[in-house]
């Protein structure tokens, strides 16, 4: 049984849409941002960082296995249960590529544009850099998926559902979907999978 701890931001939605996808039961603890919960000694062995999301995996075996970070939850639960990584080396390979880029590139792009748009007194050099930068990462991804349907090149995977829970999200960041019309297609079919209702269903 998997415990998951997480809440309904674009990080946190990323892994129950990844455990309905895989078909995994899991049990649900939200978690508010900023709760206490984050903070107490329990939690702090699941996630150091204190932050969602994070997973307790019990396996049967004396210590239950402890993953955080959502992209290596992804990855995890990809290689535990056999699906979303892709078939063949070079989808593999290319699902990690997306994968690793959305962590490192587009969330903390769109969390540091959102973060200094809202400055009560804003940063026209921070918010040119970060907006623009999101607007390079967009870019990208409507070319890409010009040329492939999923970010792999062969199948949906994990990369899909790390970028689907930033891009649809596009205006926290204050760029509008609709101004890349593959991307908000994709982001709309990604939105009617029925495991992606299943998840966001549980979350709210």
């Amino acid at each position: 049984m998997i415990e998951l701890f997480t809440a309904n931001t674009p990080n946190g939605i990323k892994v129950p849409i990844a455990l309905e996808e895989l078909g995994v039961p899991y049990e649900l603890k939200k978690i508010a941002l900023g709760s206490a919960d984050l903070r107490v000694a329990e939690y702090l062995q699941i996630n150091p960082n204190s932050k969602i999301p994070a997973i307790r995996h019990h396996t049967g075996a004396p210590v239950p296995v402890t993953v955080f970070e959502s992209g290596a939850i992804l990855l995890y639960l990809a290689e535990a249960y056999g699906g979303l990584l892709g078939t063949t080396p070079v989808a593999r390979a290319q699902t990690l590529s997306w994968l690793f880029l959305q962590v490192a590139g587009l969330g903390p792009m769109m969390g540091n544009a959102a973060h200094f748009r809202s400055r009560k007194s804003p940063d026209p050099y921070a918010i040119g850099r970060f907006e623009g930068e999101v607007q390079r990462h967009f870019d990208m991804l409507e070319a890409r998926l010009q040329e492939v349907e999923w970010l792999n090149g062969e199948a949906y995977s994990v990369a899909d559902i790390a970028h689907f829970s930033w891009v649809r999200s596009a205006s926290y960041a204050g760029l509008d979907l609709k101004d890349f019309p593959i991307l908000h297609a994709w982001v709309e079919k990604i939105e009617g999978r029925k495991a992606t209702a299943r998840a966001l269903a549980r979350l709210t």
